[in-house]
């Protein structure tokens, strides 16, 4: 440390960093302030001054060019950056950010600039290895086994003393007892500690006789010690040329902040360190009670004696581990001990909310953003749509302008690939088109997928309509593009639709595969659906679906013959997919009964003929036992089959003259979906058990799984319920119909009625005997 400069070495995201660090500039009293941090922060760090820009909040700088190119640099409240930072504005000191500029870190790398040969495996570059910590090293040549308990020990539980800045010079003392032994450095160390030399000369240049430096403890030795200037010129000379480059603020958050959430320098406990620098005082008692809210909240039986014995064990834990103050192990050996009665459910409760919590900070409007990002935040507000990090459910009735306007922004979100709304199940359970479930959850990184979603418009709706054409010409596949159409109309993206269907009818006229057609179609019909809520144009789309539908009748039988047991049960879910289909697409298209009744036939012959093709010269020549049941069974189910020609043809396939494994396959596909046909109709289930108790027993172990699988999907009660009936047998026999209840008594009846009046909520009716008759 010279008589100039303070060199404040820091770990990052410390509570008991960020106050050592407030009271050592308090003392020290610098002139300016250099931090650790991107150089292009210097012009957005004027933010600080207000009120507006809340931590946790991170530094977000991408190429402009590129946006995916980006990188963040996050700051907590506790953040010993933050500290500085907000000790500069406060004073009206300059502060600036002294590490490698951003701009070098996006710089393509040789790789992507020329297209190299590709070399053999055994000489591919080899990925560096990973630095040691040296928070580990130090802890260990102290004894400890746990670095984090360590480093808690000696400097987040401390209070600064007299000397604010004694502890630094320790710190850097062992820092630089580390890297005597060269341990923990790289190559990009030494070029981000040379452009902080530079730049610590430049603030000398410029006048500065008290300079205070902020930066990680580990680079400390290296700044306190300044080579020549043409050393660090020769270090720097090498570097990559700078890209043009964007940066701004935005808002973070505690769980980003955590090492499980990706964040190299984060901590694991960001909700904690929080409570340690923002309380006054023991911060034990204070967090305990804090648990016990949120537990009681819970419903969690937690009283106040529970808190006092918590915070009795936590400070005793503290002096058998001989620990200057209970940490965050004690305590939540004490919550889960004495609060969470020793339930992990509820401590893993506590340590999602209190030890990482969900704190999302706030960015000021004037903060720079591109248009796309404005105009998003102007649709949060006017829709009353507030960003938040916590998990929360939004129920929409599309029948309300709000509600159906806040559906189409979180629409034109997903399509843009910002999944702040995910679609969830309603807990109302309804299966009207005009109600819409969803979960949301604000990620920082949606910063990123909303700068790269600039290039396709100024707005959210613009961007959404440039990205859904443009995906549509860039589509292959059928079902991508029918899965589009309907995303344009869920977004309300009229503008996009014209491109896309054109697209689209390209794409189905030159598309001959059968199971694409059928595959695409219940995406358009569900599309349809959306006409009558939303009111949109449907014309063409109703066209469009009823092309593919005919297709699909024509060529579904052809289509399924010589298929694999893996595609005959892809094509059967598709079977079941078109079927629900067409029934919807007359009644969502125009509403004319006569075409409705002509597909439906259309189909409804498609699969008479598809349940005939058998596989007379081996499997190759017919459709799959899987598929023709199931075409029995659809046909059965809408009264174009009776029981008796089902039944019929169930005793043809179960014959010793079809292959055992196809006829398994048969009645899976019959029983897909529900047995309890074979309850309604006890000669299906006789002549099933007939089948089976004749099958020999090689053969019966091969279609053993098959049976075991199609009974293994019906309902819990028609299983056991069909149990029943095969040990009671014969099966050909009708079951007894149950004895009639008794007569019924009248006057037991009336006696019900006012109760029954009442949970009902309806005016009760006046008993006969007052009357003589019912009113």
């Amino acid at each position: 440390m010279t008589s100039e400069v303070a060199l404040l070495g820091i770990r990052h995201h410390g509570p008991g960093s960020a106050r050592a660090v407030a009271a050592a500039l308090a003392q020290w009293q610098p002139d300016a302030v250099l931090i650790e941090g991107p150089p292009e922060a210097d012009a957005v760090v004027h933010l600080a001054a207000g009120k507006d820009l809340v931590p946790p909040v991170a530094l977000l700088a991408h190429a402009v060019d590129d946006p995916a190119r980006a990188a963040f640099w996050p700051y907590a409240e506790f953040s010993p950056e933050w500290v500085a930072i907000r000790h500069a504005v406060d004073h009206d000191l300059p502060v600036r950010f002294i590490d490698l500029p951003a701009a070098y870190g996006f710089a393509p790398t040789a790789d992507e600039q020329a297209e190299k040969p590709e070399e053999p495996e055994e000489q591919a570059e080899k990925p560096e290895e990973t630095a040691a910590d040296p928070l580990a090293l130090l802890a260990e040549a102290a004894g400890h086994d746990d670095p984090e308990r360590w480093w808690e020990d000696v400097v987040e539980h401390r209070a600064p003393g007299a000397d604010a800045l004694a502890p630094f010079a320790a710190v850097a003392e062992a820092m630089a007892a580390l890297r005597a032994e060269g341990l923990g450095e790289s190559r990009r160390d030494d070029l981000r500690e040379a452009h902080m030399r530079q730049q610590i000369r430049a603030a000398r240049r410029a006048g500065h006789r008290r300079i205070a430096v902020v930066c990680g403890a580990f680079h400390v030795p290296a700044l306190a010690t300044m080579p020549t200037v043409a050393h660090d010129r020769a270090l720097l000379a090498g570097l990559p040329k700078k890209v043009r480059t964007d940066i701004t603020w935005i808002p973070w958050t505690h769980r980003r902040l955590s090492q499980a959430a990706g964040y190299g320098a984060g901590v694991q406990s960001p909700g904690w360190y929080h409570h340690l620098f923002s309380t006054e005082g023991d911060p034990v008692p204070r967090w305990l009670t804090r648990a016990a809210e949120l537990l009681r909240a819970e419903d969690h039986p937690v009283s106040s004696a529970h808190v006092i014995e918590a915070v009795r064990l936590a400070e005793t834990l503290a002096v058998l581990r001989g620990r200057p103050l209970a940490g965050l192990t004690e305590t939540l050996d004490a919550v889960r001990a004495v609060l969470c009665e020793g339930s992990d459910v509820a401590l893993e409760l506590v340590r999602d909310r209190l030890v990482v919590g969900d704190a999302l900070g706030e960015v000021p409007d004037a903060a720079p953003a591109v248009p796309l990002q404005r105009d998003l935040a102007r649709l949060q507000r006017s829709l009353r749509l507030k960003p938040e990090a916590a998990p929360r459910d939004l129920d929409l009735d599309l029948r309300k302008d709000t509600d159906a306007a806040r559906s189409r922004l979180l629409h034109r979100l997903r399509l843009l690939g910002v999944e702040w709304g995910v679609p969830a199940r309603s807990s109302v359970h309804s299966t009207g088109t005009f109600r819409e479930s969803w979960r949301l959850c604000w990620q920082p990184e949606f910063a990123v997928r909303i700068a790269e979603a600039a290039q396709w418009g100024t707005t959210v709706e613009e961007a959404a309509v440039g990205k859904a054409v443009g995906t549509a010409r860039a589509a292959v596949e059928l079902a991508e593009l029918t899965g589009l159409v309907e995303t344009c109309l869920l977004a309300g993206l009229s503008g996009a639709l014209p491109a896309v269907m054109r697209v689209l009818a390209d794409c189905a006229a030159l598309d001959t595969d059968v199971a694409h057609l059928a595959g695409a179609l219940p995406a358009l019909v569900r599309a349809l659906r959306y006409g009558d809520v939303r009111g949109t144009d449907h014309g063409a789309l109703a066209g469009a679906a009823a092309g593919l539908a005919e297709r699909v009748c024509v060529g579904l039988p052809p289509a399924c013959v010589g298929l694999d047991a893996e595609s005959a049960a892809a094509m059967r879910a598709r079977i079941d997919e078109v079927h629900g289909a067409i029934a919807l697409l007359g009644p969502a298209a125009a509403g004319d009964a006569a075409g409705t009744e002509g597909l439906a036939d259309r189909w409804a012959a498609a699969l008479r003929s598809l349940a005939r093709r058998e596989p007379a010269g081996g499997p190759a020549t017919g459709a799959p036992g899987l598929l023709r049941g199931r075409a029995v069974r659809l046909l059965l189910d809408d009264g174009r089959l009776d029981s008796e020609e089902a039944g019929r043809r169930l005793r043809l396939v179960l014959s010793v003259a079809n292959a055992p494994a196809d006829a398994a396959g048969w009645v899976e596909g019959f029983l897909t979906g529900g047995g309890a046909l074979l309850l309604h109709d006890p000669r299906l289930l006789a002549l099933l058990d007939e089948w089976l108790g004749g099958v020999g027993g090689e053969v019966f172990t091969d279609v053993l799984p098959l049976l075991r699988r199609t009974f293994a999907g019906l309902e819990a009660g028609v299983r056991t319920t069909i149990g029943g009936r095969v040990a009671a047998g014969p099966l050909d026999v009708a079951p007894a119909p149950p004895e009639a209840a008794g007569a019924l008594d009248p006057d037991r009846a009336d006696a019900a009625v006012p109760v029954m009046a009442l949970l009902l909520g309806v005016r009760p009716r006046i008993p006969r005997q007052a009357t003589g008759r019912d009113t």
